[in-house]
């Protein structure tokens, strides 16, 4: 199963390695990535595979939503299904 992940917040050093890291720490592979940074703020999208994750969905969300929080930074994860759903017109 595939899910996108998003990261916004101002940049800093090392918030691709850290965000990576979590992720496979947790068993989720990296796809695809996309970042770019506006002015001081940066933002990035990636595309997962949740298949060898080593913990439930929720959980996956709450460590990243947690992760972030602590890295002054926004970190989302939805399931590819649904973020499909939502941006169909």
């Amino acid at each position: 199963m595939k899910a996108i992940v998003t990261v916004i917040g101002r940049d800093a050093i090392g918030i691709i390695a850290n965000v990576c890291t979590l992720l496979a720490q947790n068993g989720v592979n990296v796809l695809d990535i996309s970042q770019t940074v506006m002015r001081e703020y940066f933002t990035m999208i990636m595309l997962v595979d949740i298949t060898g994750c080593m913990v439930n969905f929720s959980t996956l969300a709450d460590i990243l939503r947690k992760d972030g929080q602590e890295h002054g930074l926004d970190i989302r994860i939805q399931r590819e299904d649904i973020f499909e759903a939502m941006h169909r017109i």
